[in-house]
């Protein structure tokens, strides 16, 4: 297969490509193939991506994949990064129009980190709200 572009390369609507649409669906695995031959010849491009140009003293790098991410921020800036894993029930995620998809939600790119990271925080975000909260004010006190 040739190298799938980026969203920018493709001419893909950016804003359609970070929703639950049938939009993204159709692009989905072309996008996990381009960033996988991305990472595989240079593991840092994301993460670096990511923090080009930041100057706040606390950052948040949403949806890292993979464990090669989790270690290059480590690896980059040592104690002061905080790993936190956001997780809901199976059923949860499927009241929130969730449908699992074989080849795509069992690959590297959607379960990456179920292994192998011990993660600083874990976050359980299954509807309720107080609870959430509670959660994200210790994760924000302790930042």
């Amino acid at each position: 297969p040739t190298e799938a572009p980026s969203p920018q390369e493709h001419g893909l609507d950016f804003q359609r490509l970070l929703d639950a649409s049938a939009y993204k669906e159709e692009f989905r695995q072309d996008m996990i193939l381009w960033g996988e031959r991305k990472r595989h010849t240079d593991p840092g491009f994301f993460c670096r991506a990511a923090v080009e140009g930041a100057l706040q003293p606390v950052w948040v790098v949403s949806d890292t994949r993979r464990l090669s991410d989790v270690e290059w921020f480590r690896d980059t800036y040592g104690d002061v990064v905080q790993t936190v894993r956001v997780v809901a029930t199976e059923e949860t995620r499927k009241r929130r129009n969730w449908v699992f998809v074989t080849g795509v939600d069992d690959a590297e790119s959607e379960c990456g980190l179920d292994q192998g990271v011990a993660f600083d925080w874990v976050i359980t975000n299954d509807g309720d709200e107080v609870a959430l909260d509670k959660q994200l004010e210790m994760l924000v006190q302790s930042l």
